[in-house]
C-alpha cells in the first residue's frame, strides 16, 4: 500500500506528535510503500523568519531519522522540493467549493477566536489534498483532528474525477486510537497550542532528561490523600505511564492505584526513568546525525527525486484530464 504523510516544521516534536502520527510512519514503512515530508510551505502560514524554518526542515529530518525513519524502506523528503505539488494544488483550488473550506476546523476555530485568518489557512486543506493526491496514496495515517481534511481530500478528488474521468486514487485516513490523546501536563490534549507538551528532543541529551524530568514533576495532580485508593481509568499520569510501559508494568501500577497508600511522585519517578529508556536510544542516535549532515541532506535528496517522479506522473495525468495539456 502507498502510505503518506507529513510533519509541519514548526517546532521540536513532543510525545503527542510521537504516538500520534510519527510512530505510525515507522510501523507502517515495514510493509509498505512509505512516502513521509517535511511539510514547509504549509509551516510559511505560521512561521515567517526564513533561517528558523531552514532550521526547522532540518530538525524535522533528524528527529525523523532518529526516531527510526529508514531512507532505504520509505521515501523522505521536503514539501517544497516537490514544485508539482504546487501545481496540483492550483488545479484543485479550481474547483474547490467556498462552503467545503469554511467547515474545515481549523479556519472555523481561528475565526471564532476573533483571530485574522489569512488565505494559507483558508486554503490550507486544498494544498493538503494536494500533498496526498500527488503520490497516488492510498493510506494517510493521522491523528484525529485531521482526519475532517482527509475527507475533504476525498471529496475534491472525487468531484474532479466525476468531471474529467477517473484520475486520482481516493486515500483513507488511518488514526492510532490511544495515540492521538496523549495528556499533557495539564490533563488536556498534548498540544503546543495548550503549552503542555513534553518534548522527546533538547539541545543536547542531558538538556533533555534533566528538562522532561522538571516538566513531569510539574504534571497537575488532584488533591486525594495518599492512602485513599484511586480509579487508573482517566489519570493522567496513569495513561502517560502506559505509552512507555510494558503490559506487566500496567498491571501492577493500576494495582497500586487501586490499594491506594502511595503519593502521584512515585508515579512520576516511574513517567520518567519508562520515558528515558523509550527515547533514549533514538536520543542517542540523534546526536550523532548531527555530526552526519551530509547523510541527512543525501536522503532528503534521494527522497525528493523519487517524489518528483511520482508526483510528475500525476500532475500529468491530472493535466491532461481537465485539458491543460
Amino acid at each position: 500500500m502507498r502510505v503518506l504523510s507529513g510533519i509541519q516544521p514548526t517546532g521540536r516534536p513532543h510525545w503527542g506528535n510521537f504516538f500520534g502520527a510519527i510512530r505510525q510512519y515507522i510501523d507502517l514503512q515495514e510493509e509498505n510503500d512509505g512516502f513521509y515530508f517535511i511539510a514547509d510551505l504549509h509551516a510559511l502560514t505560521t512561521v515567517r523568519d526564513p533561517a528558523r524554518l531552514r532550521g526547522y526542515v532540518i530538525d524535522a529530518a533528524l528527529d525523523l531519522l532518529a526516531l527510526g525513519l529508514d531512507p532505504a524502506k520509505a521515501t523522505m523528503f521536503v514539501q517544497s522540493h516537490v514544485p508539482e505539488v504546487s501545481e496540483l494544488n492550483w488545479i484543485l483550488l479550481s474547483g474547490a467549493p467556498m462552503g467545503l473550506l469554511e467547515r474545515c476546523h481549523a479556519y472555523k476555530e481561528k475565526k471564532a477566536k476573533g483571530l485574522v485568518a489569512d488565505a494559507g489557512l483558508f486554503t490550507y486543506p486544498v494544498l493538503m489534498s494536494a500533498d496526498i493526491l500527488a503520490y497516488d496514496s492510498q493510506i494517510v495515517p493521522v491523528g484525529e483532528d485531521q482526519v475532517q481534511h482527509i475527507e475533504v481530500c476525498r471529496d475534491l478528488a472525487g468531484r474532479f474525477n466525476h468531471s474529467f474521468g477517473e484520475t486520482f486514487v481516493l486515500p483513507k485516513a488511518k488514526t492510532l486510537e490511544n495515540g492521538a490523546k496523549v495528556p499533557g501536563t495539564d490533563g488536556q490534549k498534548m498540544s503546543k497550542s495548550y503549552d503542555n507538551t513534553l518534548p522527546l528532543f533538547c539541545d543536547d541529551k542531558l538538556d533533555t532528561v534533566k528538562k522532561i524530568s522538571k516538566q513531569i514533576m510539574r504534571i497537575t495532580t488532584d488533591s486525594r490523600a495518599m492512602e485513599d485508593a484511586k480509579d487508573p481509568e482517566g489519570d493522567h499520569l496513569y495513561d502517560l505511564y502506559r505509552l512507555f510501559a510494558s503490559d506487566a508494568e500496567v498491571e501492577a501500577m493500576a494495582a497500586m492505584y487501586r490499594r491506594g497508600g502511595f503519593g502521584y511522585g512515585e508515579v512520576k519517578k516511574a513517567i520518567a526513568e519508562a520515558s528515558e529508556a523509550y527515547f533514549g536510544p533514538a536520543r542517542e542516535k540523534r546526536a550523532d546525525l548531527e555530526k552526519n549532515l551530509d547523510y541527512v541532506h543525501e536522503a532528503l535528496r534521494a527522497g525528493a527525486e523519487r517524489a518528483r517522479t511520482v508526483a510528475a506522473e500525476v500532475l500529468s495525468r491530472a493535466q491532461t484530464a481537465c485539458g491543460l495539456r
